[in-house]
């Protein structure tokens, strides 16, 4: 069973977060040939203070 996990802020509204669900399922089953039930996809969201890139937080 796939899964896949996306990372990003807070904020994404329900129809960004269906609509790249969708296209996620539909790119794993396109190049893994599965079906999509088989397909886990898990948005995990967080604050811009709890990512850091190049020794910074995000929130700076």
């Amino acid at each position: 069973m796939p899964s896949v996990f996306i990372y990003t802020d807070a904020g994404k509204t329900i129809e960004q977060k269906r609509g790249l669900v969708k296209d996620m399922t539909d790119a794993v089953c396109n190049n893994f040939n599965v079906p999509p039930k088989a397909v886990s996809v898990h948005i995990i969201e967080g604050k811009k203070e709890n990512r850091a890139n190049a020794g910074k937080l995000a929130s700076d």
